[in-house]
């Protein structure tokens, strides 16, 4: 006999003496159920008394499932993984254990769906924690009030509309106004801000999937997101499962200490793919045919998103769910349920996409009930007098339409107004610092572009943007100093136009 076989049998012979040494001869009572039903991503199974809900089960075939529902006579469960041999009869016995999937840093860059299985053809991530997907949401007295800003890089949101971190921020509109766009741009934003970022795909198609991924390789996004992805054609119950495997993920991080952004898109898809779920297992329906408790599977969800005091770590989770709205009808069952969930919401309204106003931000309809608090109080004071403003101006359009003879007054109103509206538009995927957001308002509040034309205002903003980059101001100088250097900057380098916009 070789040494190396010497070795691997004394190490089994050593093992073995271990068992034997911590084996308690004990009644062992082990439960074995069958299949009764299969189709449609459920299983109808019989023979398991003591499952419980959100229980893990195993099939013989190498299939498994989820504990979704009980009757007295038989367990219903959805499909996590199903092999072409699942069929009637098909033996099945419970793990024993709660759902969970590997967590950390080894994520980071990483495309893997609901169960951590690697989508982007790696190999599998080696992560030393697991984290459970259904879980209870942080207590109260672990909670701290949101006081720091969350910047999206986007004009209109970060003056108007702000976002704190901890906060949970909705992004409704209708298809292609530009949801996803938003918070896209939000996500790229964080690039070097020390935010992990998770970014859940809920039943979309392969080829949004891919424009993700490239566009977020494009910015280098991936060197700090994770892609969570329950594409179209994947199991409803992983359709399912994906926000709260993303919400696992960023949850790692928050009670590390870490500040971290998770986007469900989108929770309208996730809510239909409940109701399938739930119709099949024939739970009774409510209103539009979704189960009653779909209310509560959301907030669960959404309330996991908060800012930690500083005994827990003083770590934070951002959440900015997409709900779909149909020919801008936010009223809807589901669209008024987050609404009235989430902290606030962004609406993005038609009119003023087909208007070109970009992004189609509705400053009436969209609210951050919290995130003016973490807003900088220099931001803060000249946000106030920019939305005043703005708002009287859109009131004081409406008159114009009827060719109504104006007061001087009202007149510089509307046009100051439509200077505004020129301000707040904004490219997609062109991100703005903070400090160039309080260049311009400080700029347009003290009145230092009323001479220009809307025509003028996209050149102006490119060589203030420019101006403020090699400037080197913060927001710590003082609204005096900034309002000293704009107009130095305005009178210097910004005067020159050339004919055609003037």
């Amino acid at each position: 006999m070789t040494a190396d076989k010497t070795d691997s049998a004394d190490s089994l012979l050593q093992q073995q003496k271990a068992w034997l040494t911590h084996y308690r001869p004990a009644l062992r009572v082990s439960e074995q159920g069958y299949v009764v039903s299969v189709g449609d991503g459920i299983s109808w199974i019989s023979g398991l008394p003591t499952a419980a809900i959100d229980d893990v089960l195993l099939f013989e075939d190498g299939s498994r499932g989820l504990v979704f529902d009980l009757t007295d006579s038989s367990v219903g469960a959805v499909l996590l993984h199903a092999t072409d041999q699942l069929t009637a009869g098909t033996g099945v016995t419970l793990s024993g254990r709660q759902l969970s999937l590997p967590v950390g840093d080894a994520l980071l860059g990483r495309v893997i769906d609901p169960l951590g299985t690697p989508l982007d053809g790696e190999a599998a991530p080696k992560c030393d924690a697991y984290q459970r997907l259904l879980q209870d949401s942080p207590g109260i007295v672990e909670r701290d009030f949101v006081h720091q800003p969350l910047y999206s890089g986007c004009k209109v949101v970060d003056t108007l509309i702000p976002i704190g971190r901890g906060q949970r921020q909705l992004i409704v509109g209708d298809e292609g106004l530009g949801r996803s766009s938003l918070a896209l741009d939000t996500l790229i934003n964080q690039r070097g801000q020390q935010v992990p970022c998770v970014y859940v795909l809920i039943g979309q198609k392969r080829s949004t999937v891919i424009d993700t991924i490239e566009l977020l390789r494009r910015y280098d996004a991936m060197d700090y997101t994770t892609l969570v992805v329950a594409e179209a054609s994947a199991l409803p119950g992983l359709q399912h499962l994906a926000p709260f495997a993303g919400c696992a993920i960023a949850e790692y991080w928050m009670h590390r200490g870490l500040h971290t952004l998770v986007v469900y898109d989108d929770l309208s898809t996730h809510a239909k793919t409940y109701r399938e779920l739930s119709l099949l297992l024939r739970r009774p329906p409510g209103r539009e045919a979704y189960p009653g408790d779909i209310f509560s599977i959301h907030a669960g969800l959404l309330e996991r998103a908060t800012c930690l005091n500083a005994t827990q770590g003083g770590g934070s989770m951002t959440a900015l769910p997409i709900v779909e709205t149909q020919q801008g009808e936010i009223a809807a069952y589901i669209p008024t349920n987050l609404i009235s969930i989430t902290d606030g919401q962004t609406y993005l309204d038609a009119e003023l996409f087909s208007g070109g106003f970009r992004p189609a931000i509705d400053i009436g309809k969209s609210v951050s009930r919290i995130g003016g608090k973490a807003q900088h109080p220099v931001i803060k004071q000249e946000a106030g007098r920019l939305k005043l403003d703005y708002l009287q101006f859109l009131e004081l359009e409406v008159f114009t339409r009827f060719g109504a003879r104006l007061e001087a007054a009202m007149e510089r109103s509307i046009k100051r107004g439509r200077l505004l509206r020129e301000l707040f538009k904004q490219d997609r995927l062109s991100p703005c610092s903070i400090e160039f957001q309080l260049a311009w308002m400080v700029a347009y509040n003290d009145g230092l572009i009323d001479n220009r034309t809307p025509a003028q205002i996209p050149r102006l903003l490119s060589e203030l943007q420019t101006a403020v980059a090699s400037s080197g101001l913060t927001l710590e100088e003082g609204r005096e100093r900034w309002a000293e250097k704009l107009t130095d900057w305005l009178a210097d380098t910004l005067t020159t136009q050339p004919e055609e916009s003037r």
